[in-house]
């Protein structure tokens, strides 16, 4: 770290312009080329999948994304009084790209007038699943079928590729987590210098991996929120990881070093543990790659390349720009105080060595009130339902929302939701069953209506078309699902018929339970290989164990917050977001973000202890001595990541907001109660046997250090 340290900062015109080329470059090339996000997720062998792929090839005209057009007469008007200019506007949807199949409210039969006549929709088959769609296939059939608007009748939209083009891009409040950032580092330094490079820093490796995460688009399925969530998380860690390097570098200028060498032991001190740190934020969010699920895979490296990133630039970039601000990282007061006399207090704030002297009186009853806390927070959890939050949940003014509640109006919650049975008819026998369980359904208390059998043009494929009474993201949707699978077909399938249930509320179905099944595996690899990395830096078996402990109690926590805000309600108002179930994709992504955030603390915290006992060998005023020169910087830094996040969850995107929310949360607690009062307070009660570790094992792990001193 010493030489490279050296190199940017003795090189630093060169360091600069290396980044500023890059990022020019790439940003040049990501905007010629544009981007090719899709949220489109496989599930192979799953039983909503080979029902997809039976409908698809039996119905290619109706077998894309299903998506409405919900027209609403107002001012005491009936949808009949529109009627003409309706059909001759859908006759020009009809003829738009991708579109397979329209179907209008006036079509004999359909039923898609409301009982009052004020409410009605037209159905629209396009061609390519919602997920294969991209915005400018859609936006022009949304602008299309707006032509018929008028002071008495209002267009919405509703389905998952209308939701996809007029969906949110971003959040439009991280400015305020920014502004908030910049604050927080001015107070922290007193100096516009210093709070103005681990922000600048932060942005500048931002705008490179957003830019690689379009280019990476173009060959690689990358969902179109994940350049969010690289922004949130790059955003937090990069201001933290340069908060860190900044600080110690202040320190030792404030102890009378030249500049250089305030950097090099920066570098060579606080670069160690940043380089560590990334390190295993990057390999939580790789370990998405063991639940072998495409979709999870380009978040996973796109998350991932930002963190990295972000790492190099605080390691390369950061030093070079501190050698250009020389001592002016320093406030006029420190710069006047360090000409006055170079002796400085040992601890850069007294506050919190006398607070760490209180947790090393009294680490038992800090540590059952620490518990205590987590447990309460952690409640809400146990109440987790992982499901698909229908559009009910998108904002207010959203036409998606709109168009939800007009159909709920009209035509009860469960329509919002498509539920499709489909069969394989090789014999007489299969129809027969098909229309058994057509009778069947339509006498069971949780549906709504079942529409007679249909079948395809060569007669091989039969669909049953179920409205649920309860809507999309309700558990009693999902109970209905499987009854169907589980009891209803099982009960008249006496010809061992090839029959499935497939749609979006089915797939979603499938999709939760196959990622809550591998989250257990998930969260093993993880926590092992996390482990192993701080045994290695600590050469200590407890740490690892305590920080792995720690890491869950933290996740708990978070889908605890999660689940009171986005499932119970508890303040979902003010975000402006409906309650429903938490997306299944959401804990797996979380879990591996939350896990590398929360060794970066640990990282920084112990790595501070462990550089005190080797220069002690004394416990206790390592602990002491760790948690008082660190206290303040952690502390900060949460404050700075908890205004990234909850920034991001003020920009009315739901999946963004849980991930805001959630994230904020976490850290809250994971600085202000884990890291603050419940390891320091362990490490205390556990004694010198926190850096025990068998010498037949040491000779075994290799020796990596975190800090110089090691």
């Amino acid at each position: 770290m010493k030489s490279l340290a050296r190199f940017s900062v003795r090189r630093r015109w060169l360091v600069l312009a290396l980044w500023v080329v890059a990022f020019i470059g790439l940003n040049m090339a990501s905007q010629s080329v544009g981007a090719a996000y899709s949220n489109s997720f496989s599930l192979p062998g799953s039983d909503s999948t080979r029902g997809l792929a039976l409908l698809s090839k039996a119905f290619p005209s109706t077998s894309g994304d299903i998506d409405h057009i919900v027209y609403h007469a107002t001012h005491g008007t009936t949808i009949a009084q529109d009627q003409a200019a309706i059909e001759a506007n859908l006759a020009l949807v009809r003829n738009s790209h991708l579109i397979g199949q329209v179907v209008s409210p006036f079509t004999p039969g359909t039923h898609q007038i409301s009982a009052d006549g004020t409410i009605a929709y037209a159905t629209i088959y396009f061609t390519k699943s919602g997920f294969l769609l991209k915005p400018h296939d859609v936006t022009p059939v949304m602008h299309l079928a707006s032509k018929v608007a008028s002071q008495t009748l209002t267009v919405d939209f509703g389905g998952n590729a209308i939701a996809q083009a007029a969906g949110q891009p971003g959040s439009s409040s991280s400015e305020y987590g920014l502004l908030a950032t910049l604050i927080i580092l001015l107070l922290a330094f007193g100096s516009l210098f210093a709070a103005l490079l681990p922000l600048g820093v932060a942005l500048f490796a931002i705008g490179i991996a957003t830019a690689v995460t379009v280019l990476l688009s173009h060959g690689l399925t990358i969902a179109n929120f994940a350049p969010i969530l690289g922004s949130l998380i790059g955003l937090g860690v990069g201001i933290d990881y340069a908060l860190f390097i900044v600080t110690r570098t202040r320190q030792e200028l404030k102890k009378g070093a030249s500049y250089e060498e305030a950097i090099v032991t920066a570098m060579n001190t606080s670069g160690r543990a940043v380089m560590f740190a990334g390190s295993t934020v990057v390999i939580a969010l790789l370990g998405m790659f063991v639940l072998r699920l495409g979709f999870l895979n380009g978040v996973a490296v796109s998350a991932s390349l930002t963190v990295l990133i972000t790492m190099i630039a605080a390691v390369t970039l950061l030093p070079a720009l501190l050698a250009f601000q020389k001592q002016r990282v320093l406030s006029r007061r420190e710069r006047k105080a360090l000409q006055i006399s170079t002796a400085t207090s040992e601890f850069d704030s007294p506050g919190w060595h006398k607070w760490a002297q209180t947790v090393a009186r009294r680490p038992r009853i800090l540590s059952l009130l620490a518990i205590l806390i987590m447990a309460l927070v952690t409640v809400p959890y146990f109440s987790l339902h992982l499901g698909n939050a229908d559009q009910g949940t998108d904002p207010a003014t959203s036409t998606t929302r709109h168009a939800y509640d007009l159909l709920s109006t009209g035509f009860g919650a469960g329509f919002n939701g498509d539920t499709t049975v489909v069969a394989k008819i090789n014999t007489v026998a299969d129809l027969t069953t098909m229309q058994s369980l057509d009778a069947s359904l339509k006498n069971q208390p949780d549906v709504l209506a079942v529409s007679p059998v249909q079948m395809s043009q060569d007669r091989s494929v039969a669909i049953i078309a179920v409205v649920a009474k309860s809507s999309p993201q309700d558990s009693k949707t999902t109970d209905l699902i499987d009854a169907i699978r589980t009891k209803y077909i099982p009960a008249v399938n006496l010809s061992n018929t090839q029959i499935n249930v497939t749609g979006a509320t089915a797939i979603y179905e499938d999709f939760s339970s196959t990622l809550s099944s591998k989250i257990p595996g998930f969260i093993g690899v993880i926590v092992l290989l996390g482990s192993l990395l701080l045994m290695v830096a600590f050469r200590s078996i407890i740490i690892p164990i305590v920080a792995a402990f720690m890491n869950l109690l933290a996740a708990a926590a978070a889908f605890g917050i999660v689940v009171a805000v986005f499932q119970w309600g508890w303040g979902a108002s003010l975000l402006g977001a409906g309650t429903g179930p938490v997306e299944p994709f959401l804990p797996v992504i979380m879990i591996a973000v939350l896990f590398g955030l929360s060794m970066d603390y640990q990282v920084f915290l112990v790595s501070r202890m462990h550089e005190e006992w080797l220069h002690t060998g004394d416990n206790e005023q390592a602990i002491e001595r760790g948690q008082a020169n660190t206290g303040r910087i952690i502390t900060a830094a949460a404050l700075i990541m908890i205004s990234v996040f909850v920034s991001f969850a003020l920009g009315g995107l739901r999946v963004i907001d849980e991930f805001g929310v959630g994230l904020g949360g976490a850290v809250l607690l994971d600085a202000f109660v884990i890291r603050t009062i419940l390891v320091p307070a362990l490490m205390h009660f556990i004694g010198k046997a926190n850096w025990f570790m068998p010498k037949w094992l040491d000779k075994v792990v290799p020796h990596v250090a975190v800090d110089s001193a090691a």
